[in-house]
């Protein structure tokens, strides 16, 4: 077996064809379906059901998809370790990174720099969810996330098949109408918010928070009241502002709470939010063990 009859045999399954492979592999197609008949030898199994009019993969190829995908992904993963190397760094850490209150990214990765000066650090911004997925399939090293232990025991992982290492908390706070009768309180508790529709996004946007805030519900005996999703925070904020039927939202400071029009924020008295680092799970690797280093640092520095 060789890469680049995995190369092939993943190109065919995604294009749907060895004309369209072989036009984006920028070879000819008799090399595509030469090699791919030598993997099927290899393997001893069918990997394609062809027919006069289409190509499609066999129930041997979809379960081996996903294994070579990870197979040429290690190898490109291995291959940019050695430039990395041969150019005489330390390494790359590719670290999924999110806005914060606060310096504390800029402190840690100061620290990261003090401890591994030839480590080379790209920062990448990705929505939650794909931030998530990118570790997992190894295109990050790890990722920050605000992220939060499930509220019972028995609950799923905010992160299935991820550790997530807990690194500091901060406060949420709600943002309602300012005629409401509860923008008078100074803080706020779910028990009396319970009964106005919550505008929260769906799960899939950011798996974490959504449980997070859901959990924190179930173990406060309360059911949330949906209202409309959450989009944004600017436009989530002036909605409810603007919008006759009162709701609130829940969210985390970014750089500074907003001020709007119509709109009050208070902080929540629970739950806080934990942001976390999402690793693979087993052994870390050099960079990320440099990353990690770091972060210890800053736990003990006074």
């Amino acid at each position: 077996m060789e890469l680049r009859q995995l190369r092939y045999f993943v190109a065919v399954a995604e294009e749907g064809g060895f004309g369209r492979a072989a036009q984006r592999l920028n070879i000819v197609q008799s090399a595509v379906s030469r090699q791919l008949a030598r993997l099927e030898r290899e393997l001893g199994v069918t990997l394609f059901d062809r027919t006069t009019r289409r190509v499609r993969l066999s129930a041997a190829g979809e379960r081996l998809l996903p294994e070579a995908r990870a197979v040429l992904a290690a190898a490109d993963r291995t291959a940019r370790l050695a430039a990395d190397l041969a150019a005489g760094e330390e390494g790359v850490l590719r670290l999924g990174t999110l806005h914060g209150p606060g310096d504390r990214l800029d402190r840690i990765l100061a620290a990261l720099a003090a401890t591994a000066p030839r480590l080379r650090v790209t920062p990448v911004r990705l929505p939650p969810a794909e931030r998530l997925a990118a570790v997992r399939s190894g295109e990050l090293d790890a990722a920050f996330v605000r992220a939060s232990a499930p509220a019972e025991p028995s609950g799923p992982p905010a992160a299935p098949g991820l550790e997530m290492l807990p690194l500091w908390s901060d406060p949420l706070y709600a943002a309602l109408p300012a005629a409401h009768p509860y923008a008078d309180e100074p803080v706020l508790g779910l028990d009396r918010l319970a009964g106005l529709p919550l505008r929260l996004a769906p799960r899939a946007a950011n798996p974490p928070f959504h449980d997070l805030v859901t959990g924190a519900y179930r173990s406060a005996g309360l059911v949330p009241l949906l209202g409309p999703p959450f989009t944004d925070l600017r436009g989530t904020l002036t909605a409810i502002g603007g919008d006759p039927e009162p709701s609130w939202t829940v969210f985390y400071e970014v750089r500074g709470l907003p001020a709007l029009p119509r709109v009050v924020v208070r902080p929540l008295v629970a739950p806080a939010v934990t942001t976390s680092l999402a690793v693979p799970p087993g052994p870390p690797n050099p960079a990320l063990r440099q990353l990690l280093g770091a972060l210890h640092s800053l736990e003990d520095a006074p």
